[in-house]
Formats: C-alpha cells, sequence, structure tokens
C-alpha cells in the first residue's frame, strides 16, 4: 500500500484526471471533513479524486483547540445525542484509528471566586455525566480516568502557577488531546492515497457543472476538467461559493500562543470560568513543545479570508480571563502568536454561540454537501456524506468500515511505546518514526534542527516533501510542521526550510 505524496505523483494522478479517467466520487476541500471522505470512499472501493485549492489542512482544520471533545458542552445544552456520538467518536479516535497522535489531557476547573459552591457542584455534576457518556462509548478509564475534587494544595501541584488567593480546590476530568490536529489531516489524505485515491493539492474549483467539475491547477495555472459521477462538497465557511443553496452562519474561534513558562501548568489544561457566563469557559491548553494555547472565542462574521486574524479585542478578553485564574497576569508582551478558525456553521436562529454543532449533509443535482459538525466528529460527518453519494449516484458500496481502520503510523498504545524513537518523533509519525529517526543518524545534517532551539529537524522537512505531500516552504513551516504559529520562529527557519524543499524535490538529500 503506497501512502506516499509528493510531487510526482500528484503530477501522475493529475494527468490521469485530466486525460478523462471517470471516478466515482470526486471530493472538493482537503481539510479534515474532505480527507476523511476521501478515505471512506476509498475504503469501500470506490474510485476517488480529491481536489484542494490550497493544502491539506490549510483552512479550518489547522485552527482548531487541537481537542477531541467528548461532548460535555453538548451534553450541558441537552442534546444527548450528540454528546453520545462525539464521545464514541472520540474513543475511535483515541483508541483505534490515531492513538499515535492522541493523548488523555488532565482538565482544572479551578475553585476561585465568583464560583460558587452551588456553581461548582453542578460543574462536577456535569463531569460526572460527561463520565456516564464515556463508559457508554466503552472508553477505558486506563485511558481517561475519571473525574474527582482536588484540593487547593493538589490543585497547585498541578497547576503551580495558579492563583493562590482564593483557591478552594478544583475540578479535575480528563479529555483528548490532539498532537497536531493538522498532521490529522495529513494521515487521513495519506491512509486514502494508500487505498487508490488521488489526491491533488493546489487546484482550485471554479464551477461544478453536471457530471463535472472545472478547476485550474495552481502550480501552472492551466485549466482542466474532472469528471465524477458524484461531487462532494467538503470546503467548509467556502461551501455556499460552490453551491449558493446553501446557507452557513460561520463564526470566529480565537486562540492565543505564549510560552508555558508564562501560565506555568505543567500537562494540565486549566478551564477558567467566564465571569457571568455560567458553563462558558476559555480553556489553557499546554502543547508538548512547551507552548500553550489560550482560547476560544465564538463571534459571528461577515468576511471569509483564507486565513483569518485575530482581532484585539478577542486578545484582550482571552488574557483578561486567563489571567483571573492565574497568580501572574498575562500581558500583550507574552504572547507569542496567535490563530484563529472559522466554524461552518448551519444558519440558524440565535446567537452564534447558540447554534447547533450538528452536521448537515445537503443534495444539490449531483452534489452532496456536508458542512457543520466538529473535528472530532469528522469520520461520522463523513461516512453520512459517502452514503448519501452513493445513494444519490447509484454506486454499489457497502457499510462505511472507517471505525476500525487505522491511519497511517498507528499503532496501540504498548507498541508505540517501543519504538526506537525520541517520542516526540512517535506522537506525531507513530510507526513510521523509527524511520524518520534513522535518517538523521544516517545523515548526521539531517539531524539538525531546522533553526536554533527547534525541535523540528532536517529529515522532517525531506519526509515530508517525499511522503506528505508538501511542495513548498509554507507548507511545511504551517501544516505539516507547526513551526508558523509563532511568526519568529518561522522567519528563523524559513532559509533552511526552503533549500531542504528545494533539494528534496530534486531528490536531495534523501
Amino acid at each position: 500500500m503506497n501512502t506516499a505524496l509528493n510531487a510526482e505523483r500528484r503530477a501522475a494522478d493529475l494527468a490521469a484526471l485530466v486525460d478523462g479517467a471517470v471516478v466515482d466520487v470526486l471530493v472538493i476541500g482537503g481539510g479534515v471533513t474532505g480527507a476523511g471522505v476521501a478515505l471512506d470512499a476509498a475504503a469501500r472501493g470506490l474510485s476517488v479524486a480529491l481536489l484542494e485549492a490550497e493544502d491539506l489542512a490549510f483552512g479550518t482544520s489547522r485552527w482548531s483547540s487541537k481537542l477531541v471533545h467528548g461532548g460535555l458542552r453538548y451534553l450541558a445544552k441537552g442534546d444527548v445525542g450528540l454528546a453520545h456520538e462525539s464521545a464514541v467518536e472520540r474513543g475511535v479516535l483515541m483508541g483505534r484509528t490515531a492513538p499515535h497522535l492522541t493523548r488523555a489531557l488532565p482538565q482544572l476547573v479551578p475553585l476561585h471566586q465568583p464560583v460558587s459552591g452551588r456553581d461548582a457542584g453542578l460543574t462536577f455534576t456535569g463531569l460526572l455525566a460527561g463520565d456516564a457518556l464515556r463508559r457508554a462509548a466503552r472508553t477505558p478509564s486506563s485511558l481517561l480516568p475519571r473525574p474527582r475534587r482536588v484540593s487547593a494544595a493538589e490543585s497547585l501541584a498541578l497547576a503551580p502557577g495558579l492563583r493562590m488567593a482564593g483557591l478552594r480546590g478544583g475540578l479535575l476530568s480528563f479529555d483528548g488531546q490532539l498532537v497536531d490536529d493538522a498532521r490529522l489531516v495529513v494521515a487521513l489524505a495519506r491512509t486514502a492515497a494508500g487505498l487508490g485515491a488521488r489526491i491533488i493539492t493546489k487546484a482550485r474549483v471554479v464551477g461544478i457543472e453536471r457530471g463535472a467539475v472545472a478547476a485550474v491547477d495552481g502550480t501552472t495555472e492551466a485549466s482542466f476538467e474532472v469528471r465524477a459521477k458524484v461531487v462532494v462538497n467538503a470546503t467548509g465557511v467556502w461551501a455556499g461559493g460552490l453551491v449558493p443553496a446553501v446557507r452557513l452562519r460561520p463564526s470566529r474561534g480565537s486562540h492565543l500562543v505564549v510560552a508555558g513558562s508564562a501560565v506555568n501548568c505543567g500537562v494540565t489544561a486549566l478551564t477558567v470560568p467566564i465571569p457571568g457566563s455560567f458553563g462558558r469557559f476559555v480553556v489553557v491548553l499546554p502543547q508538548d513543545d512547551g507552548r500553550v494555547y489560550i482560547g476560544l472565542t465564538d463571534e459571528p462574521v461577515d468576511d471569509l479570508p483564507d486565513v483569518p486574524t485575530v482581532p484585539e479585542s478577542d486578545v484582550d478578553f482571552l488574557l483578561d480571563v486567563a489571567s483571573s485564574a492565574l497568580e501572574c497576569r498575562l500581558t500583550r508582551a507574552d504572547v507569542l502568536g496567535s490563530f484563529a478558525g472559522l466554524r461552518p456553521l448551519v444558519d440558524a436562529p440565535g446567537s452564534s454561540a447558540d447554534l447547533s454543532r450538528h452536521h448537515a449533509v445537503l443534495t444539490h443535482g449531483n452534489t452532496v454537501t456536508v458542512v457543520g459538525g466538529k473535528l472530532t466528529t469528522y469520520r461520522r460527518m463523513a461516512a453520512d456524506a459517502i452514503d448519501a453519494a452513493t445513494t444519490l449516484a447509484g454506486l454499489a458500496a457497502g457499510p462505511s468500515p472507517t471505525r476500525a481502520l487505522p491511519l497511517v503510523g498507528a499503532a496501540p498504545r504498548p507498541t508505540l511505546s517501543t519504538l526506537d524513537a525520541p517520542q516526540r518523533l512517535v506522537a506525531r509519525y507513530g510507526t513510521e518514526a523509527p524511520t524518520i529517526a534513522a535518517m538523521g543518524q544516517l545523515d548526521p545534517d539531517l539531524a539538525r534542527p531546522v533553526a536554533p532551539g527547534s525541535p523540528v529537524t532536517a529529515a522532517e522537512v525531506v519526509w515530508a516533501v517525499r511522503h506528505e505531500g508538501a511542495l513548498t516552504a509554507d507548507d511545511v513551516l504551517h501544516r505539516r510542521t507547526r513551526i508558523g504559529l509563532v511568526p519568529a520562529d518561522a522567519e528563523s527557519a524559513r532559509p533552511v526550510v526552503e533549500d531542504l524543499v528545494n533539494r528534496a524535490r530534486q531528490g536531495l538529500p534523501r
């Protein structure tokens, strides 16, 4: 099974499509939903092509909180069905399809004023209900332990940076965390490619006609056409641009990137109540690279830029709420970077924060559009989209097999722990980590970091170009690695990364 994505394979796959190959399913969009749809279709034995205007995970999929939610928020709103679906899909990701990309994340709700004893009791009841969802989804407590109350002393041991004054203790629970959301998308696309899917990035779709899609090759600006029996529009907030009948209410979710030393919460995430808004929180999320992400806002937007920016009002809001739980107040000087994603929420009355996170599968002509949903439930969204697509086009295909289909690099956790490679590589590449580590052992130049203080090595850049479909330095900096989350880091690494990408595309170094 050849899962490698690279410039050579892209050229061959694109040539086959231009020469008139008719595919069963054409997917538009290379985010988590589109890559998931391509994998689901290929796993059912259908012929598949995916066209992405920019790069894998270029849009919303790389701007998430990198959490694998168990659905607690939906349970709090009475949506038991969506909460259960989220808990089930969390268990699938963490236990079967991507153990290497996920880990259990301890989350602490610190109990300071103005959180009353009543509010703390209600919150803990919600955590217990979330644990019931975990049990119903058959996710073992050895992977996600049960929630419990902790004392002020234990809270400070878990997160030393907490404000000591008025701390009455905390509520400790566990959820799933992705090491990197963009790497999940790449793993999905490569797994689909291993099953025969043609994954074409830098291919901008400009129109959909019955039986054909018009597109432009972003590397040459040449126009081409792809013929397909059914089209799946998985372009997220941009879905209405291809199918005008699709109506969405996008909202912006902003995050800040700060140094771990500024927060001092160790490996424990903080769930900080927003004053005056019971059930709403700001989350402080430690990452394995020593950085911390602070999020999340939920503001309606009208403009849909390719790369959203974080407004000053969101920066102030996130710093203020996060600082309310910390001994040392965070300031703008602590902000190393920021990022924002646009949620493709299905249009309905009410505020964006109240809109349903259910996904919707809509049919117009021979096009199926899948929108809404959450990163955690991408697999269910993809299965529902292909169910609709096969029915619409009369394609012979069985039920989705992706629930038990490991992604590239996946293995049981005991196996991952025995791999002969640094843990940082195992957490990103799984079973492929020893190969990348060996590249650096065979060629010391490939073991060198791409910039002073960066954990990313030259071998990872070469691997991204030869196996993960990276065509440019930006693809490496912003999607295959997350160096670009801190602009200063990206500027420092860019010269080396550009040189490595150019040499890797010419076949050197291997």
